[in-house]
């Protein structure tokens, strides 16, 4: 007996030091391995890049350096100054009125570009001497606004269809489901084209109707999951025994199946907000997205890719902007993807 109490004590203490030899050379990792695992286990980069989107987003009118709507030809295609200042020529030469014009600018315009304070200008002006950066700072709350809009309309109609679809099935569910297949197959571009035609013939689309042929292909993702998980769901035991007990069917719904969905319509949001931003893009760059005079993303794009060559600032600094906001959205959905489902964290 006391030999096999030994032996425990043995065990025990050999457990006890293995365990803080692992504690101590936790501890005694270099910064940058603890940076290494911290940005592998934690989205920390795409969080910053979502959080400064959000930022600049909602405060747009005190980021942007100027107004977005103000054009000024004199400056078309200005370049990136990237903070050189230099000194504005207040009181210019009477000499610089002299409105000759050479090579399509006055002598006076000539001088006011070379003087102007190029700090106004730091990515640059478009092919309207618009502020660059002030179009991407505003183009953010216009991106964000379509898609919160469109994704909520996704989420409650596509989560709705995938409960009812999965709970009840039958003809229920192979009409909804025909329906998914149906969208599915519709050429979305173009449908999208024709109807922004439409509006344009009488007098210009608005962001309402941009809002909603994304929102017709945001719920058919949300569809198709949603019933995959119900489909499990309903045959568990807790939810056999609540329909045995008399409870309705909107109560099993929102009670029991439900709750057990919610992960996968989270998911699906976080990795849907991406391809949304991207389709608004794409739209507002075929010229069905966002009308004129709105700085979208997309269309911001589009008015530089005539202008690639001579000005490249134009369509750079928002196409940037697309490919920084979608990617960090798919890195932050699977990462989300990873903590909620609880076969991969335990492969973590």
């Amino acid at each position: 007996m006391t030999n096999q109490t030994e032996a425990q004590t043995t065990i025990t203490g050999a457990g006890d030091a293995g365990r803080d030899a692992e504690v101590l050379t936790t501890v005694r990792r270099s910064f940058g391995s603890q940076a290494w695992y911290l940005l592998r286990r934690w989205p920390l980069v795409p969080l910053f890049i979502m959080i400064v989107l959000l930022i600049t987003g909602i405060f747009a009118p005190v980021v942007a350096p100027a107004d977005p709507y103000e054009q000024s030809l004199s400056f078309r295609n200005f370049a990136p100054t990237w903070g050189r200042a230099t000194e504005f020529n207040n009181i210019p030469d009477p000499a610089d009125y002299d409105m000759e014009v050479t090579k399509e600018r006055s002598a006076y315009n000539r001088a006011k570009k070379k003087s102007f304070p190029r700090t106004r200008f730091i990515l640059g002006a478009d092919n309207l001497g618009r502020d660059v950066l002030s179009r991407v700072v505003y183009g953010a709350r216009i991106s964000m606004k379509v898609t919160a809009y469109a994704l909520t309309a996704g989420v409650v109609f596509g989560s709705l269809a995938g409960l009812i679809a999965g709970y009840f099935g039958g003809w229920t569910d192979e009409i909804l489901m025909r329906l998914v297949d149906v969208f599915l197959a519709l050429p979305f571009i173009l449908i999208a084209l024709v109807i922004a035609q439409v509006f344009l013939h009488r007098g210009g689309a608005a962001e309402g109707v941009v809002i909603l042929l994304i929102a017709l292909v945001a719920w058919t993702p949300f569809v198709r999951q949603v019933r995959a998980d119900v489909l499990t769901i309903r045959s568990q035991d807790y939810v056999m025994a609540a329909r045995i007990a008399g409870a309705s069917s909107l109560r099993v719904i929102t009670r029991h199946v439900l709750p057990g969905t919610v992960s996968t319509i989270l998911v699906i949001a976080s990795l849907r907000v991406g391809q949304l931003i991207l389709t608004e893009s794409t739209l507002s760059f075929l010229g069905a997205g966002i009308p004129d005079p709105i700085p979208a993303w997309g269309k911001s794009v589009k008015d530089g890719k005539d202008f690639i060559e001579e000005a490249w600032w134009i369509s750079l600094w928002p196409g940037m902007a697309i490919f920084l906001v979608v990617m960090s959205l798919n890195f932050f959905g699977d990462w989300l993807r990873d903590r909620l489902d609880p076969v991969l964290r335990q492969l973590d």
